[in-house]
């Protein structure tokens, strides 16, 4: 990484909206993930309302970052005032730009509106900074070069809130920027691969010292609920040297390596063995489906999501016999096989999942405390497999673990067909 300049990139994002939590602020998380596909950081993010709070939070930003992204208020309303605070802070001259003006009213020509008076403000430019093309709305963004003015050698970037507009003019307009300012022509690139069934002491204890010794590679970690990311940074001998190293010791374990979730690599391995998938819940209450259909593309292998919750919606549904639930309870072994074995038939497809577990936070007993739940893989042709976790943790935490354990249990399946 030694190549590139360090860059210190702070992020402003405008809007009363956001402090009030009428509106999520996504921003962030999506700017230090695409920044950090360049070998980039966010070194500060600050959110502040519309208004005069813009103009303190911009001259304290201007005196220490190279650059300074700030999102927001770029629109024709009163309280959009975030071109003319940066004018006014960098003490340039706002003018109409000639360009940003044609581009309004044929957006509104093309849609059959009349353009209000309104709008004439988003046309605004300060003297000598580059109008950045918006062809998803219309706040055209805005873009000051360092030491424009004389007063700070921050580079400045104004894009317009809605993500919609945002992101197509981060890609198309400032990356390239960010690129020229860091100092190189071609940035490292950044991989990640995302593992399950370990944790990060595996990875310390395990290539924590090889991957040391890889020259010119950053690596590090981010764990979630039954996963953790490896991220590598560095230039292609690089990171494929990390990669190397990772699947050597932890192969088994890799979900992807392009950044797919666990749920967009199993629907990806239905569509390659040609094959359709089921579920039949109970105490994830229909998450392992919910996540399954989030793929786009996923009509194409899943048919049916059975959310059997009550005992007599798994006899009903799923066809578990009644004894088995007295005898051994709805959350055994037995049970979660019958529960797989009944969707693999119901639902005519070509492997199914089961689960069935106790939440909490009543409910446990000495032998089976909450937080314990069992799943069963059954699959057309071949024996049903079942097995017992443990997850104590709060009720949504608990969903999310048994949800990503009964779809590894899924993918590892699929791998062996």
């Amino acid at each position: 990484m030694s190549q590139i300049r360090a860059v210190k990139i702070e992020v402003i994002n405008t809007g009363t909206e956001l402090l009030l939590g009428n509106t999520l602020n996504t921003h962030g998380a999506w700017f230090g993930r695409e920044l950090f596909k360049l070998g980039l950081r966010i070194s500060r993010q600050t959110t502040v309302p519309d208004g005069d709070a813009i103009r303190d939070s911009l001259q304290e930003t201007l005196s220490r970052a190279d650059a300074v992204i700030v999102t927001g208020g770029l629109g024709p309303t009163s309280d959009d005032l975030t071109r003319e605070i940066t004018a006014e802070v960098l003490g340039l001259e706002l003018i109409t730009d000639e360009a940003a003006l044609r581009s309004l009213g044929e957006f509104f020509a093309l849609r059959g509106k009349p353009m209000v008076d309104a709008n004439l403000k988003q046309a605004l430019c300060p003297v000598g900074a580059d109008i950045l093309p918006n062809p998803n709305g219309t706040a055209p963004g805005i873009y000051v070069p360092p030491r424009l003015n004389g007063r700070s050698n921050c580079a400045v970037f104004l894009l317009p809130g809605p993500p919609r507009e945002l992101y197509p003019m981060y890609h198309a307009e400032v990356v390239p920027r960010l690129r020229a300012l860091a100092g190189v022509e071609n940035l490292h690139e950044a991989l990640v691969l995302k593992f399950t069934g370990i944790g990060e002491s595996d990875f310390h204890q395990g290539i924590d010292a090889r991957l040391a010794e890889v020259p010119d590679l950053e690596y590090g970690y981010c764990a979630h609920i039954g996963e953790v990311d490896l991220r590598l940074i560095g230039d292609a001998a690089a990171l494929e040297a990390g990669r190397k190293i990772a699947l050597e010791r932890f192969g088994n374990y890799l979900i992807s390596d392009d950044e797919s979730s666990m749920e967009e690599t199993v629907v990806r391995l239905l569509k390659e063995r040609g094959m359709t998938f089921a579920t039949a819940e109970s105490c994830t209450g229909g998450l392992i489906a919910s996540r399954i259909t989030n793929v786009p593309g996923a009509s194409e292998v899943f048919t049916h999501g059975f959310v059997t919750y009550a005992n007599e919606a798994k006899t009903g549904l799923l066809g578990v016999s009644p004894s088995d639930i007295e005898i051994h309870g709805a959350v055994s072994e037995v049970v979660a096989r019958a529960m797989a074995e009944g969707a693999l038939q119901k639902s005519g497809t070509g492997i199914a999942v089961s689960v069935t577990g106790i939440a909490g936070p009543g409910g446990g007993s000495e032998e089976k405390p909450v937080g314990t739940a069992w799943i069963a893989v059954a699959m057309r042709g071949g024996p049903t497999e079942a097995f017992r976790v443990f997850h104590p943790r709060n009720r949504k935490d608990f969903k999310l673990a048994v949800s990503q354990a009964a779809l590894e249990a899924v993918r590892r399946r699929l791998k062996e067909v």
